[in-house]
């Protein structure tokens, strides 16, 4: 078909013949079916694909423009908007193209790539593009190269720092000395990688910021890449919680239980393989430094994983009567006269009275010998997670829960534990343990903050040694208990009966030696 000329050169094809001949029905087709696909199968990159569809259908009304204006013999105004919108479309094509390589095709592989080889990869398209388009107007390339010399040199001059910035993310990525998730402290911020581009790198820190760190900057400085990978466990990073004690305490008790408030606890964050450790770091001014090294799996919650590990251990040591060390610059200078201290002592003896009104066990017991069982109880604190009593172990105490629930599970800690109930505040557990000497039945773990007052045999032997007939009515009393809890149990059917009532007061006579 022959087309009239216009000013020297032939006058367009119609916009509808150009889409029906050659490569043009193939190339349309096939970008209608990678725009599909993003849309469908990649819903977090529909805006692009809306934005490419877009330039698409802005580049096809280009070339009707274009072939309007030739068709009014405007063939210079026709010639200039044809090439503008031919390189629109190739333009527009080359980045379908890359969207449906590098976030479809590869993301369905499952092969991560950065998000700068992307980038490189398309302007390295565009770049040829642009040399075909000069190509086909006629520019000799190797003209161009030779006569510019000297524009390129102060292109690349000024921009020094992009060049810069764009080599060191390449850098960057060739060496995998950042990955995209890993978590980077630089001099004063730290954050997770999101992305490395071509000119920067963001992160995003734990206070939800999103902050830009160029390149060059990255190869110039040093900086830290949180995170250490084991295998079966994840990216795990080491976190340091320091306690001061006082020297003369024995290092290795301090190390156990600060050791077994942070296992026993079992903290969420806290990895339980590789354990947690206690270590004595120095001693000095009177004072030992302990550190507890932990292996944090949740990056975004160091600093409340680290408040819940000092919380476990704090509870442990005023547990166990194991104070923090004061430091040698403060000076107490705290006295209180006679009067003051005798009335804080009532107060704290009404207290630990009102909490052995609640114990059965102690119905019989005038008010002397309730003081007296008051004026022994220890203060006992343990946090959520704590094992306050241990299944088998013997342990020669009764507890009285003052503040907080406790649950009473059997095989705690293996994969047939059951929990057999519940007890709640003013409650009290282990009673066999203190009347009989017996092991304990069961495991009993805190399910909160939990304070409790804690009653020894040696403080309760004096009483039943000075009144024996105590041992009939304690007894009897331990007996319906015994028997009510039974009832009560969640699993009935594999739990022994409990001893009578005979054979109790026989297990008290003996044990305390009546």
């Amino acid at each position: 078909m022959a087309y009239p000329q216009i000013g020297g050169h032939y006058n367009y094809m119609s916009i509808v013949d150009q889409l029906t001949r050659h490569e043009w029905p193939y190339l349309l087709g096939i970008c209608a079916i990678l725009l599909a696909a993003l849309y469908r199968f990649r819903p977090d990159e529909r805006r692009n694909v809306l934005l490419t569809l877009l330039f698409l259908a802005l580049g096809i009304a280009g070339l009707l423009v274009a072939q309007l204006a030739a068709s009014l013999e405007m063939s210079q105004g026709a010639a200039v908007l044809k090439e503008i919108f031919t390189i629109l479309l190739g333009l527009v094509v080359i980045r379908l193209f890359g969207l449906a390589l590098f976030r479809l095709l590869l993301v369905s592989m499952r092969v991560q790539t950065p998000r700068i080889l992307e980038d490189v990869v398309v302007i390295l398209a565009y770049l040829a593009w642009g040399m075909v388009r000069l190509r086909y107007a006629g520019l000799d390339l190797s003209q161009l190269i030779t006569t510019s010399a000297v524009l390129t040199a102060v292109i690349a001059f000024a921009m020094q720092d992009t060049l810069g910035n764009i080599l060191s993310g390449v850098a960057l990525q060739l060496d995998e000395s950042l990955e995209l998730g890993q978590w980077v402290v630089l001099s004063d911020v730290s954050g997770k990688v999101l992305q490395v581009g071509w000119r920067s790198t963001l992160l995003e820190t734990r206070n939800g910021e999103t902050v830009v760190v160029p390149n060059a900057w990255l190869m110039k400085n040093s900086f830290r890449v949180l995170g250490k990978r084991f295998i079966g466990h994840g990216m795990l990073w080491r976190r340091w919680v320091w306690f001061d004690i006082a020297w003369e305490l024995p290092p290795a008790k301090v190390i156990a239980v600060i050791q077994n408030a942070i296992l026993d606890g079992r903290i969420h964050g806290v990895s339980s393989e590789p354990p947690a450790q206690a270590i004595l770091m120095e001693t000095r001014d009177g004072v030992a430094r302990y550190a507890l090294r932990y292996w944090l799996t949740d990056f975004t919650a160091d600093d409340t994983t680290d408040s819940q590990a000092r919380a476990h251990v704090l509870t442990a040591l005023v547990r166990y009567g194991i104070p923090l060390a004061s430091s040698t610059q403060n000076v107490l200078m705290t006295k209180d006269n006679d009067k003051t201290a005798a009335q804080r002592q009532s107060i704290d003896i009404q207290r630990r009275m009102d909490a052995l009104e609640g114990v059965t066990l102690f119905a019989d017991f005038t008010a002397e010998e309730r003081r007296h069982l008051a004026e022994q109880l220890s203060f006992a604190p343990f946090e959520e997670g704590d094992v306050i009593s241990r299944q088998g172990a013997v342990a020669h105490w009764l507890y009285i829960l003052t503040c907080g629930e406790v649950d009473v599970w059997r095989d705690y800690g293996t994969p047939i534990a059951e929990r057999l109930g519940r007890i709640k505040s003013c409650g009290f557990f282990g009673e066999m343990g203190l009347m009989t000497g017996a092991p304990r039945t069961a495991t009993v773990v805190a399910a909160c903050y939990v304070e409790c007052y804690r009653l020894d045999r040696v403080s309760f032997e004096a009483i039943l040694t000075a009144r024996p007939a105590l041992a009939d009515a304690l007894s009897h009393i331990l007996a319906e208990r015994l028997n009510d809890n039974h009832l009560h149990s969640v699993t009935q059917t594999d739990i022994p009966a409990p001893p009578r009532e005979a054979e109790l007061l026989e297990r008290i006579r003996r044990f305390f030696g009546l």
